[in-house]
This record gives C-alpha cells, structure tokens and sequence, in this order.
C-alpha cells in the first residue's frame, strides 16, 4: 500500500469516528448522564459496579473496571472504587463452558458476587450476545440496575436494560470508538461524584 492510499484511509476513518461521535453528542448525552448517575449513586450507597463484554468489548470492560480500582488522573489520589469485570479468570471460564455452557459465563459469576442495588454494565457492539444478555436478565432478577453500551439499533439487549447508551452506527470500529471515550466520560463523572460528596478520599 502507498503512503497515499494509507493516508486517505486513514482520513476516512478519523473522519467517520467524528461524524459518529457528533452524532451522539447531538442526541445521546442524556441517556449517558443517567447511567453515569445510575452507577454512582449506587456505590455510594454500598453497591459495585460489574462489567463485562465479549472480545473488543471485554478489553473495554477491564479498561474502565481499572479506572475505577486505581484512577483516572495522575494528579488525582483517591481510594479505590468497587469496579469488577466479570469472568476474566480463566479457570472459571473453562469450567463454566465445560460444565454448563460458555453463554451462562456472566450470569453466574453475578449470581454469586453481585448484591440487590449492584450496577451491571453489560457492552456489545451489536447489541446480540447472548452471554451478556442472560447477564442483564440475571442482573434484574437480582434487582441489580441492568446498563448497555450498544451499537447500531440496540439489539436484543436493548429491551433488558433499564438504560442504554447505544452509538448511531453499524460499523464496529467506530462503536468501539466511541464506547471507550462514553466510558471515560462516565466513570470521569463518577469520581468527580463521589469525591464532592466526600465518599472517597482525595
């Protein structure tokens, strides 16, 4: 490939993951605020905040899930935040799989960690995974609040969420895109919550 044919890829895409994200700040910030608002009231008030998604989306999970437990900013010391991705232990995945099947991968792990007024985050480019899925309808029997960073029209996971941040698009890259900046922007309000409220120490 050219150094001119890269260069005009490349332009392409950093142009279309701008158009994606004016988009959402055109018409999707206010679901985004609720889920920000959402998670952090509810460690305030003891609860924790799980995560969890399938390839890409698990890399998000674990990314945030650490923006919590350490911080967000250099210049910001802070306690730690309750943040936990689920099912990145190998050992329970396997033996999750082999014995029931790999879709009950979160929905277990919830069963056994999560608490009534837990946050679940559940993340999915294409709204469809079934194992994230069966997580949120585990995450409302629990009465643990049900949360979707999805793309494109929502998917099926859009009706098991109590709110949804979903990204105008059908391009995967560029849901992805946008789902780790909605992140940072989220657990940014999170801290910043929690810190005027005195809840954790600067």
């Amino acid at each position: 490939m050219s150094q001119l044919i890269f260069i005009e890829k490349a332009r392409a895409a950093f142009l279309e993951s701008v158009a994606v994200k004016q988009k959402v700040v055109e018409n999707h910030l206010e679901n985004l605020e609720t889920i920000a608002f959402t998670i952090a009231s509810s460690i305030e008030k003891g609860g924790t905040l799980f995560l969890c998604g399938n390839g890409g989306s698990l890399a998000d999970a674990q990314h945030l899930a650490a923006e919590l437990l350490v911080r967000l900013h250099p210049h910001v010391n802070r306690s730690a935040l309750p943040a936990l991705c689920l099912a990145v232990d190998m050992s329970f995945v396997t033996a999750c799989g082999n014995d029931y099947s790999f879709d009950e991968i979160f929905s277990r792990s919830l069963e056994g960690l999560g608490r009534k007024g837990d946050c679940l985050l559940g993340i999915s480019t294409s709204g469809n995974s079934k194992n994230v899925i069966k997580a949120l309808q585990k995450a409302k029997d629990m009465g643990v609040h049900a949360l979707g960073f999805l793309g494109g029209s929502g998917g099926q996971m859009l009706s098991h969420c109590d709110h949804a941040f979903v990204v105008p698009s059908e391009n995967t890259a560029r849901i992805q895109e946008s789902h780790i900046t909605a992140g940072h922007v989220v657990m940014e309000y999170v801290e910043d919550y929690l810190m005027h409220k005195d809840f954790i120490r600067g």
